[in-house]
């Protein structure tokens, strides 16, 4: 794995910041963006969805950034045609990679709620956001997105 995004894995982490936030964090730092307003929204996809153990952050966050790249974002435009191409490749490949999207069976640990926000993630976890990221990258590097530049 690449030492540099590990690095800035465990930064985020250590800062409180979710799976989810962390992946979309990560996007915006290599646009030199930041969009608190953004990350913030997305707070109530931690830990499986709102604690409840479900979808895995990493997936959702990185739907988030194909949606950033992709989705559509005001009335005059559409999503672009390989939107949904890309979502389904990422989703795919999640769950295939990890043998599972539930937050719960991937982390290993029975009940989350009983862990806390402020405890710091398993190592797995970091594991599957660097991955996870990285799958993000070479998919939107594929369909010809230059990551880090979304003008």
């Amino acid at each position: 794995m690449d030492n540099d995004t590990a690095f800035k894995v465990y930064k985020l982490a250590s800062s409180g910041f979710c799976c989810t936030q962390i992946m979309l964090k990560m996007a915006l730092q290599e646009e030199e963006n930041d969009n608190e307003d953004l990350v913030r929204a997305f707070r109530g996809m931690c830990n499986g969805i709102n604690f409840m153990e479900k979808t895995c952050g990493v997936l959702t966050g990185g739907i988030g950034i194909i949606g950033l790249y992709a989705g559509k974002g005001n009335e005059q435009e559409d999503c672009k045609e390989d939107f949904t191409d890309m979502m389904d490749e990422y989703m795919n490949w999640f769950e295939n990679e990890f043998k599972s999207t539930d937050c719960k069976e991937l982390v290993g640990i029975q009940n989350i709620k009983d862990v806390g926000e402020k405890t710091s993630y398993p190592v797995k976890c970091g594991e599957i956001l660097q991955k996870g990221y990285m799958k993000i990258r070479h998919i939107l590097s594929e369909h010809d997105y230059e990551f880090g530049d979304r003008d």
